[in-house]
């Protein structure tokens, strides 16, 4: 009697192997495709730089300073001013009935020590009505604790007291999610003994779950979309909006002239 069994085993192994090649061919693709978007943004960071150059010139009753990283600046949006920063802008306008000057001092890859060389100082020749504060994310690929404390510190001591300060983004990978757990313990303990605002910005992002994997994030898989973005500046608006109001009660409508 002939044995099909080597058939079989053949087979079964050209299938296998044909099977890896086809999901080491989609992984390399899927690759490639990031790769290919991570450098399509980065084209568009001066772009996003400018814009908010030129936003800062536009003169308003309110100040609003920001603090921070590409998130700040926006990049993944489709425009700058689809930021988390852009987003709480409009947000204090329509909440106070007044114009907003908005100066963005942030730069894309800012970890908290580059916050500190080079936002800070800028920082030290306004005086702001609304700061709000977003830094450290850059910091976690090489995370050293008490690197992260001394320069949060550094960070926190330069602020208002009533600035509102985010503490670290929810990362989704267990492996970062230890350092940021670490991290954002510093960060709320800081400023919780300044008496700071800390905007729970990894809890309003872990709260989307999942799907917050599929819906936040721009086509790099890295920084946020118009949607991430919204998620982000939920975190702030409760603390943005209270502040915004107790300073600048809405302006009454102008009565019509006859």
């Amino acid at each position: 009697m002939v044995s099909w069994k080597p058939v079989f085993v053949v087979g079964s192994a050209v299938a296998t192997c044909a099977a890896a090649l086809s999901a080491w061919s989609a992984v390399a693709q899927k690759r490639a495709r990031v790769a290919a978007a991570k450098a399509r943004l980065n084209e568009t960071l001066p772009v996003h730089s400018k814009w908010w150059r030129d936003t800062a010139t536009t003169d308003g009753e309110i100040l609003y300073v920001a603090i921070g990283d590409s998130a700040a600046q926006g990049i993944g949006a489709s425009a700058p001013k689809n930021s988390y920063v852009g987003v709480i802008a409009d947000h204090i306008r329509s909440a106070t009935g007044r114009t907003v000057r908005v100066v963005n001092l942030s730069v894309s890859g800012a970890t908290v020590a580059l916050a500190v060389a080079d936002q800070l100082p800028r920082f030290a020749g306004y005086e702001p009505d609304i700061v709000t504060v977003s830094i450290g994310a850059n910091d976690i690929a090489d995370f050293d604790p008490e690197t992260f404390r001394e320069g949060i510190e550094k960070v926190l001591d330069a602020l208002p007291a009533d600035a509102i300060v985010a503490d670290l983004p929810y990362f989704f990978f267990p492996r970062n999610e230890h350092k940021v757990a670490v991290a954002n313990e510093i960060l709320r303990r800081a400023g919780g003994e300044r008496g700071l605002t800390v905007a729970p910005l990894h809890e309003a992002m872990q709260k989307q779950g999942l799907r917050g994997i599929m819906t936040q994030f721009a086509e790099d898989l890295f920084h946020p979309n118009d949607h991430g973005y919204r998620v982000w500046a939920s975190a702030f608006l409760p603390a943005v909006t209270d502040l915004a109001v107790r300073k600048f009660p809405r302006k009454p409508p102008v009565a019509a002239t006859a």
